[in-house]
């Protein structure tokens, strides 16, 4: 198996945090070989980031992203910047409010992640987990229990809760979607 996801945004939105999740449950608890590629604009607030997350079965002799298969957008303005390096047939799972120029199709999937943070969860800092939920609602990957452990490895006691709601969120906004399909 070898599979390569990018997690885009702009500074302060998470992305990077929810890739280094996702990293870390694939090492940890799926037993993969990854590595996780930041990038940061000039502009910490607001501009562009992204990271690039490779994972594989056996040891990762190029760290570089070259067919990206599953790509997060949180924001359209780094969704422009870091559309490159697609594969063909990319999943891409985007925020609905953020990105207005992507449509849904077989292979994109729109949810209002800060909406439902905001609105729903009461804190838009759980907006990333929200993302990952519905990553993993979409893909499968990585098993449940490891994205799960990853998230309360990474999330101070006291919000574990809140985030495991956040990612429960993210699987129900992705099963309604495709129940409407």
């Amino acid at each position: 198996m070898h599979l390569e996801y990018r997690f885009a945004g702009v500074g302060g939105q998470g992305a990077i945090l929810a890739g280094v999740i996702f990293a870390n449950a694939m090492i940890r608890y799926e037993g993969k070989h990854a590595v996780q590629s930041p990038s940061y604009t000039a502009a910490v607030r607001g501009g562009p980031t992204k990271v690039d997350v490779i994972v594989d079965d056996d040891r990762i002799i190029f760290p570089r992203a070259t067919n990206i298969n599953v790509m997060l957008s949180f924001h359209e303005k780094s969704f422009h910047a870091f559309a490159v390096n697609l594969a063909k047939d990319v999943m891409i799972v985007a925020d609905t409010d953020l990105n207005p120029g992507l449509k849904p199709d077989e292979k994109t999937y729109l949810i209002p992640f800060y909406r439902i943070a905001k609105e729903v969860m009461g804190k838009v800092q759980v907006a990333n987990v929200i993302a990952l939920g519905a990553i993993y609602a979409v893909t499968g990957i990585p098993k449940e229990d490891s994205i799960r452990n990853a998230i309360r490895d990474r999330v101070p006691p006291a919000f574990v809760d809140l985030n495991m709601k956040a990612f429960d969120e993210g699987i129900k906004r992705i099963e309604e979607l495709l129940k409407k399909r």
